[in-house]
């Protein structure tokens, strides 16, 4: 980091043994020694900085990505570059953002006003036609984006400042989905020239928000270099040059980042807490989440696509020794595949939160559970496949811990690490699925709303099921499931989702296991950087910068 005014920062000193042992039993005294974590060590924001700084090196954990575009990809870095309509907050509420107002004025038309002073990197004003051409980016099915556009009948400029979009039924989603990069406006004239090269290391992208990605700044396998918007409309950022860099490997990244050679990362390994809690160039802050670590089903036959077998797997886990062994403490236990902080802020909050606590909490009872197994009525003789990604620890380890589980009660269970090119096609390819019963994955949801994943696994594949694909098909949810989408107020809305809630909990499409906190290491010199998982649709560097 290069900086005016530098202030030396001090490490956390506590630190903390890690003793992992993925199968064995607690009382066995194996578990993890670091210090529990209390809720309120979870930070979704850093005070704001007050000093500028030249430079800063940012680490992408995840590597480097093939495109910035925000309709094709999910990245910390393009939430710095591209405006959303509406402003996703750290802590999960949504605000103005480009657009003044975003709101609907009937069930089925919702009318965006936009402000009148922001500019592109090259000076050119935004406008409703670049607004237009940017949400209709999503009507394409093979923006990420596109579910939450499936519902709409046109989208229209409607004045000078103003965009209308009509829907063919009503969507309480679709404004939680424009927080998100759903929402994020690229210029039209620029996206048109570059076409479907928009966002890579060749085309770039021209975009509204606190920093530019100029020509050249993207070095293929190297680095990806962005500066500070001088007139950005919400002010300009204090660090002057964000850089990024691609160290996948969590040593050499941890290493890295405790001397100080690298100044910041998020999703950051838990298996590392020990050294970021001891002394080094920077500390671990923990944030709200809505990541979690689960399994599911890949297949419409076998053993996998049962519930009472996913049933007993998730009777056979303990939850608390998983969050020792994989989570390194850095978690919680989660009752479902929608996790708390997702409707933390929403108005039906008090409706979601009593829906969630009615759900059983996960608990070890190997005898119920060996029982499910017989009751099945399922061939068990069979290994039952669990693919992992390969190279992951904690997929690692939870595989082990899925693996003994199996074991504890009957079932074998078979480890397929895959190699990231292999794991990645299986969630799209169905050929490559063949001979995989479950799979393991950590997920996460990067804007507000309950609907988003569930719907993912929950609903049949014509109405958004992409990822549902044991076949699972219950009517009462697939029907409490759309009356929630479609409601006009958010309390019907809750009460409909509750209820779908209710029904496919039990059937654990997803076997959900820990949820994890955002892990993000900073160096002691610096501040002002968001925390939670809001990270991948908030402007996070805005206000970054030194103490």
């Amino acid at each position: 980091m290069h900086r005016t005014g530098l202030i030396a920062g001090l490490a956390l000193g506590t630190a903390a043994l890690l003793a992992v042992t993925a199968c064995a039993p607690r009382d066995g005294g194996s578990g993890t020694t670091a210090a529990p974590i209390s809720a309120d060590q979870l930070v979704a924001s850093l005070p704001a900085a007050t000093t500028a700084v030249d430079e800063v090196t940012w680490s992408v954990v995840e590597g480097e990505p093939a495109t910035l575009d925000p309709g094709a990809s999910a990245t910390v870095i393009t939430p710095n570059l591209c405006d959303n309509l509406l402003a996703l907050q750290p802590d999960f509420s949504i605000e103005a953002g480009v657009a003044t107002s975003a709101e609907w004025v009937d069930p089925v038309t919702f009318v965006i006003d936009l402000r009148d002073d922001v500019t592109f990197w090259d000076g050119t004003p935004m406008t409703a036609a670049d607004v237009v051409y940017s949400l209709q980016r999503n009507q394409n099915p093979a923006s990420q984006w596109y579910a939450a556009f499936v519902l709409i009948s046109s989208i229209e400029q409607t004045g000078d400042h103003q965009v209308t979009v009509r829907f063919t039924a009503p969507d309480l989603g679709f404004r939680d989905a424009i927080a998100g990069g759903g929402g994020a406006v690229i210029s039209k004239a620029f996206g048109e020239a570059a076409g479907p090269a928009l966002g890579t290391s060749d085309a770039g992208l021209m975009c509204t928000g606190p920093y530019e990605l100029a020509e050249g700044g993207w070095t293929p396998g190297s680095e990806i270099v962005t500066t500070a918007n001088p007139d950005y409309w919400g002010g300009a950022p204090l660090v002057e040059t964000l850089r990024y860099v691609f160290v996948t490997d969590g040593s050499t990244l941890t290493t890295a980042l405790t001397e100080g050679e690298i100044d910041g990362a998020y999703n950051v390994s838990p298996g590392s807490r020990s050294a970021f809690e001891a002394d080094g160039a920077g500390s671990l802050i923990l944030g709200p989440s809505t990541a979690s670590f689960s399994f599911g089903p890949a297949t419409s036959e076998g053993p996998a696509a049962n519930p009472q077998i996913r049933q007993a797997l998730s009777l056979a886990i303990d939850r608390e020794q998983y969050l020792d062994t994989v989570l390194n403490g850095l978690g919680e236990v989660q009752k479902t595949i929608v996790p708390p902080f997702t409707f933390g802020q929403t108005e039906a909050h008090d409706i979601y939160q009593a829906g969630y606590d009615a759900l059983a909490t996960p608990e070890v009872d190997l005898e119920a559970a060996t029982a499910l197994v017989e009751e099945s009525g399922e061939d068990v003789s069979q290994p039952i496949v669990l693919a992992v990604p390969a190279g992951a620890k904690e997929f690692q380890q939870t595989a082990a811990i899925v693996q003994g589980a199996g074991q504890s009660i009957g079932l074998t269970v078979e480890i397929n690490e895959m190699q990231p090119a292999d794991f990645g096609a299986m969630f799209y390819d169905p050929a490559a699925r063949d001979g995989i019963d479950l799979v393991a994955t950590q997920g996460y949801l990067e804007t507000p709303g309950v609907l988003g994943y569930p719907s993912l696994f929950m609903l049949p594949e014509d109405q958004g099921g992409v990822f549902n694909w044991s076949g699972y098909s219950n009517d009462e949810v697939t029907a409490h499931m759309n009356a929630a989408r479609t409601a006009t107020d958010p309390e019907t809305a809750a009460d409909e989702f509750v209820a779908a809630q209710a029904i496919f909990a039990p059937d654990q499409l997803q076997v959900t296991l820990a949820g994890s906190y955002q892990l993000t290491y900073l160096s002691d010199d610096l501040t002002g950087a968001v925390t939670s998982i809001a990270i991948f649709s908030s402007p996070w560097a805005l206000h970054l910068g030194a103490k």
